[in-house]
């Protein structure tokens, strides 16, 4: 990458962000985010159960409480522990997708935005919010399916490779993967989510920038968010008993920031390739009309 393609990315997001619809965002993001995490945990621990898994043992698995130390999280955290059971489940966690989908239609709007310049924000709000829903629920699929793997994958491993192999290799084969193969999932599960919000498909190698970026950003900054909160954060001074959930909403608003900055950067990524790939040929009135518009109004907005 080019110094100068690297000046283009820096501009055009910060032209991006001056625009007003961003301002509001996050903390939007952040408040959805905040109503959706425990009708998430529901629907998990819902479809977990099906495998005789629960949320508890993958917490205590991952020894979750010790690397977040953000404060509130022992609040949420605690909710994993919650196995609903009885004749309201389905009922339950059709509402609880319900409630759950509301963050993904935050994203999903925010996206089409982003991607459109500003012309739409989706298909209108039955139609978004229905494939908001149904985006959920994949998601959530999408997860249990790589915590069953983490769960049951050296046992998978030992079945498939073990007669061949041997048991003692399959057993290091997945000492040696599990975490990489954990880290893909992860990867996956965060480019699959820009990759399906936006209302008009786009290529999947478009969303990978910001995938990348989203996937380092938000554990970045929850370490960094987790050591402050440990080191120097006092919330109880200014907040009193409703500092955790203050720490909470900061949390989220920082990641909402992760997200939305990851949209924009996929924007602009192939803006700034755009402009360094045919400026030449834009020059030269080789390309077709619509790119060489497309290509001049980026550079407009770079002069601006």
């Amino acid at each position: 990458m080019t110094p100068a393609r690297v000046r283009n990315i820096c501009i055009l997001t910060y032209r991006k962000l001056r625009d007003p619809y961003y301002q509001g965002a996050a903390a939007e993001m952040a408040f959805y985010l905040l109503l959706s995490i425990i009708p998430l945990f529901i629907l998990l621990s819902q479809l977990l159960g099906l495998f005789s898994i629960s949320l508890g043992s993958i917490k205590d698995w991952l020894d979750i409480e010790s690397m977040l130390k953000v404060d509130g999280a022992d609040m949420i955290l605690s909710m994993l522990d919650y196995s609903p059971s009885g004749v309201n489940s389905v009922f339950l966690a059709l509402t609880a997708a319900w409630a759950a989908s509301k963050a993904q239609f935050s994203m999903m709007r925010i996206t089409n935005y982003t991607l459109t310049d500003g012309r739409s924000t989706g298909q209108g709000y039955l139609r978004d919010r229905i494939r908001s829903l149904k985006t959920v629920v994949i998601t959530v699929f999408t997860i249990a399916f790589a915590l069953v793997i983490l769960v049951y994958g050296e046992v998978i491993l030992k079945l498939v490779f073990g007669i061949v192999a041997g048991t003692e290799i399959a057993e290091m084969t997945w000492v040696l993967i599990r975490w990489p193969a954990a880290a893909v999932l992860y990867f996956l599960m965060v480019s699959y989510n820009y990759y399906v919000l936006p209302t008009h498909r786009i290529p999947f190698g478009a969303v990978v920038p910001g995938s990348i970026f989203a996937s380092v950003g938000m554990m970045a900054v929850t370490g960094f968010y987790s050591a402050y909160s440990s080191a120097s954060a006092n919330y109880d001074l200014l907040y009193g008993s409703f500092s955790n959930f203050v720490a909470l909403m900061f949390w989220f608003y920082l990641l909402a920031w992760v997200q939305f900055l990851g949209v924009i950067l996929n924007k602009v990524w192939w803006e700034s390739r755009l402009l360094q790939e045919r400026d030449e040929l834009a020059d030269a009135d080789i390309l077709p009309p619509l790119i060489r518009k497309a290509v001049r109004k980026i550079r407009r907005s770079l002069k601006r």
